[in-house]
C-alpha cells in the first residue's frame, strides 16, 4: 500500500525529479533500481545465463531515469513479471522506504502514514 500511494500521482517530471545535490535519487530511479534488484534475485535462483542488466551497470536504474513518460510505463512494466521472489526483496524494501517517503515529500509534499 505505501509503495502504491508513492506512485500514484506524480508525471514523469515528478517521478525524475532528483532529490537533493549531490544526490543523483529520484523516485523513478528507485522503481528502476528495484526492478534491477528483483531482476538479480530472480536469476540467482534460476538455472542458466544471467539475463542482462535492464538499465545497465551498478545502480544504472537510479542514475538514467529521465521524465519520459515512456521510460516510467516501462520501469513499472519491467518490474511486473519480477515480484514474488525472495526475501532480499523485502530487505531491500525496507531500505528504500524511508527514501521514498523523502522523495515524495521532496516532490509535491506528501507524506507517508
Amino acid at each position: 500500500m505505501t509503495r502504491r500511494t508513492k506512485r500514484e500521482g506524480p508525471d514523469a517530471e515528478q517521478l525524475s525529479r532528483r532529490s537533493v545535490r549531490p544526490s543523483t535519487m529520484s523516485p523513478l530511479g528507485l522503481v528502476r533500481h528495484l526492478a534491477e534488484v528483483e531482476r538479480d534475485r530472480r536469476d540467482r535462483i534460476s538455472d542458466g545465463d544471467p539475463p542482462p542488466k535492464l538499465y545497465g551497470g551498478r545502480d544504472a536504474g537510479l542514475h538514467g531515469a529521465v521524465a519520459e513518460q515512456a521510460v516510467a510505463d516501462a520501469a513499472y512494466k519491467d518490474r511486473a513479471p519480477l515480484r514474488g521472489l525472495m526475501v532480499h526483496r523485502i530487505e531491500e524494501y525496507a531500505r528504500h522506504r524511508g527514501h521514498a517517503d523523502l522523495l515524495r515529500e521532496r516532490v509535491d509534499g506528501r507524506v507517508g502514514r
